[in-house]
């Protein structure tokens, strides 16, 4: 046997949570280099990618949200594709459609696939598309796969779809309805840069050349890292905790602090437990550490619940933020004392 053969039969070397832990901080840094400013939203999308999510960014336009997704998609070699969601898209030209083919005098149908055949997907202001449109990306963000004409086809791993929506100009617009925010792990926030962000992004988007981020992972390199995450382990009470976390945001629990009582009409479906449990495995990685702790819990707690606590009437009126309602929850729910 020649040595190229041996070589090629040499199984490949596991991922260890040391390699994870400098993959996931060089994809950060690279990804920083053109976002900047944002290193905890860089941070939060890292960790939805990992997890194999889906991630809802809302913030006003100009903050770099197609850029942020656009960088990833670079930084990681992933075939990236957008699409800008209007009141006049359909379906078809989210999942793509059956073309009539003409070849060697015959004819027969091909299957044209649409934007929503990539590894990275940026669904821009998906609340301005109707509800049978946005509808399109259901299946494809809980199954991986779409069908056309009772056939259906698989995406390619990994699949992120990150959406956003303007909390500004919401005439004319289709808010998501819960069946579909709660398909999001994450929803993130998008905050304002400061004053000295500001200059540096000024500096790096006005010269002559602008900031290029390397490519430093491939996409069978996420899903090696996917699967390394779920292998973490994870006490009994830390999922206790992190169940008794989505109990409290239910008005109707004996954990739910007087806020969510007062100005809660749902609370977290269980796929929000599931989001605890599963970024709070990447968050420990992150931290160097192979095993998960209740401060992971409560550190990816805001992005995983705020979209899933449904205010009341007297909470919107009230200008109660999700945020506040989460922040109580975690102060409400004693940490285990066995941690």
């Amino acid at each position: 046997m020649t040595d190229q053969a041996t070589t090629l039969e040499r199984p490949a070397t596991p991922l260890t949570p040391e390699a994870f832990g400098d993959r996931a901080r060089t994809i950060e840094r690279e990804v920083q280099r053109v976002i900047v400013g944002q290193d905890a939203l860089v941070r939060q999308t890292l960790i939805c990618l990992i997890a194999n999510g889906h991630a809802l960014l809302e913030g006003v336009p100009g903050l770099g949200k197609t850029m942020l997704v656009r960088t990833f998609a670079e930084v990681l070699d992933c075939a990236f594709n957008r699409i800008q969601f209007t009141p006049d898209l359909m379906p078809a030209d989210i999942t793509g459609t059956n073309v009539l083919i003409e070849e060697g005098g015959a004819r027969h149908f091909r299957f044209q696939p649409g934007p929503v055949f990539a590894n990275l997907l940026l669904a821009d202001e998906i609340n301005r598309a109707t509800p049978k449109t946005q509808s399109a990306l259901l299946e494809a963000m809980q199954e991986q796969q779409v069908s056309v004409a009772r056939e259906r086809h698989k995406l390619d791993a990994p699949f992120f779809v990150l959406a956003t929506q303007n909390p500004l100009e919401m005439e004319g617009t289709y808010p998501l309805p819960e069946a579909q925010l709660d398909r999001f792990l994450f929803k993130l926030w998008v905050p304002f840069p400061s004053e000295e962000d500001l200059i540096t992004i000024m500096d790096r988007t006005t010269g002559a050349e602008a900031a290029r981020p390397a490519n430093v992972a491939t996409a069978a390199q996420i899903v090696e890292m996917q699967k390394l995450a779920r292998s973490v382990p994870i006490a009994p009470h830390v999922t206790a905790y992190a169940v008794s976390l989505l109990a409290a945001t239910h008005p109707d629990q004996p954990r739910a602090p007087e806020l969510v009582r007062e100005y809660v009409r749902y609370g977290g479906s269980p796929r929000g437990a599931q989001a605890l449990v599963l970024t709070g495995k990447i968050h420990a990685l992150l931290e160097g550490r192979f095993n998960v702790a209740t401060d992971d819990i409560k550190a990816v707690a805001l992005p995983a619940l705020r979209h899933r606590v449904i205010r009341n009437f007297e909470g919107e009126a009230e200008g109660i933020s999700s945020d506040a309602i989460v922040r109580a929850v975690i102060d409400a729910v004693p940490t285990p004392s066995v941690d």
